[in-house]
């Protein structure tokens, strides 16, 4: 049967996802117009929800996950949409802390393509829809946006913030954003609204950020120089101050440290009170899947998405200070990554390298990763696919070494669904 604009009720939540993946000419088409026509036929108002909508090229999803950890414990309804997910498709969105339900992800779906008519959507773009229409049934005091793929020009950013946020600008995704600094730092801000508080974690921001910042007159709220993070390396205790506010002797987090003082800005913007007891509690229950996510203790394994230099770098930093014995890192990346620079920031950290390709269209083959090891002196086993070379890694490693998988979503999920 050929589903293309046939606009037919498919039962089942697999059935959705494969007909997604078919209606639109490319993966990524990046754009407000087409979502922009569908919100206004769907009639979407989410006036009954607080927006926080999260961009950075690293720390969206942990600092997403720190919000919503904090605005729930004190009791807030939240809802938090983010992307891609690891495992199951219904991780893209939480209600209260629990993933949605194949029903309510259908009946969307069902709503939209009976009103998209003859507009095109990339699979992003209907998900983001569905998750819109969830919330907006839903209510939630908080909706918190994590932003696919820059933010100027993402499905995300049809909908007005009342608090923006940019975690970190750095390199990646140069194809779409562009391959400066600058070039993406004023995709990233397009997120921010006149009038309206933007949180920048970022230490080093783009003159493109400030420009826009003092064009469109947004209130700015930026780090080192409105708030502040005071350690003594990545194992200590540590502190956080703004304005009006001192937190002392805070435990070290589970999530890049970087991304919890990010997020206690936004906080104290929605006005949260922040005291140290409580922050402490948030510190210490807030985790997120495959974020430097700890699934075995002997030998150490190690889950992380990390997939560019500015990731392998906070990485690097996490290896030195846990580990014991020799470091295995197992990696398979996508083929339009920064291989060399994402890799290059590990070599001096790891001990055995088990490369991998990976088996999705964007995959790059394990060739590509061995050629780079290589041409560093190098050695490292290479292989066709991840578990194999997690067993083999595995079967090498003693108790107390550490085994490191990262590179991609991909790349962890292959890992959690066989092994874990």
């Amino acid at each position: 049967m050929n589903l293309q604009n046939s606009h037919l009720k498919l039962a089942s939540l697999d059935e959705w996802l494969f007909y997604l993946e078919s209606i639109h000419p490319t993966e990524i088409d990046m754009g407000l117009t087409r979502i922009r026509k569908v919100v206004q036929r769907l009639n979407i108002s989410l006036s009954a929800s607080k927006i926080i909508t999260v961009s950075g090229t690293n720390g969206k999803g942990t600092t997403c996950a720190f919000i919503e950890n904090a605005l729930q414990s004190e009791g807030h309804s939240v809802a938090v949409y983010s992307s891609p997910h690891i495992e199951k498709f219904n991780e893209r969105l939480r209600i209260n802390n629990v993933l949605v339900d194949d029903k309510s992800l259908i009946a969307a779906f069902n709503r939209i393509e009976q009103t998209r008519q003859e507009i095109s959507l990339t699979y992003y773009e209907y998900t983001t829809l569905a998750a819109l229409l969830i919330a907006e049934q839903v209510k939630p005091e908080y909706l918190i946006l994590e932003v696919g793929l820059g933010g100027r020009l993402d499905a995300t950013n049809v909908i007005d913030t009342d608090v923006a946020v940019i975690t970190s600008i750095d390199l990646d995704h140069q194809a779409f954003l562009g391959d400066t600094r600058e070039a993406i730092g004023y995709e990233k801000v397009g997120i921010a609204r006149g009038n309206t508080p933007l949180v920048i974690g970022d230490l080093d921001i783009p003159l493109s950020v400030k420009n826009y910042c003092n064009e469109i007159g947004c209130l700015t709220k930026i780090r080192n120089k409105d708030f502040h993070l005071f350690s003594e390396g990545l194992a200590n205790a540590w502190q956080w101050q703004s304005e009006d506010t001192l937190l002392k002797n805070l435990p070290v987090p589970f999530i890049p440290r970087d991304n919890v003082a990010t997020a206690l800005m936004v906080l104290s913007e929605l006005g949260i009170d922040l005291n140290s007891k409580q922050v402490s509690h948030w510190i210490n229950t807030t985790k997120l899947a495959g974020r430097t996510e700890i699934v075995k203790s002997e030998p150490l394994v190690v889950l992380d998405v990390g997939h560019n230099p500015h990731a392998a770098r906070y990485l690097n930093k996490f290896v030195k200070a846990n580990q014991q014995g020799k470091v295995h890192a197992i990696t398979a990346m996508l083929n339009d990554k920064d291989i060399q620079g994402t890799l290059s920031e590990m070599f001096d950290c790891v001990d055995f390298w088990y490369v991998s390709s990976l088996s999705v269209p964007r995959g790059a083959k394990q060739e590509k990763l061995s050629q780079i090891l290589k041409d560093a002196n190098i050695n490292c086993n290479s292989f066709d696919n991840v578990v194999d070379a997690y067993r083999i890694a595995l079967a090498n490693a003693n108790n107390n070494d550490m085994i490191l998988i990262f590179g991609s979503f991909f790349t962890v999920a292959k890992i959690k669904k066989s092994e874990f």
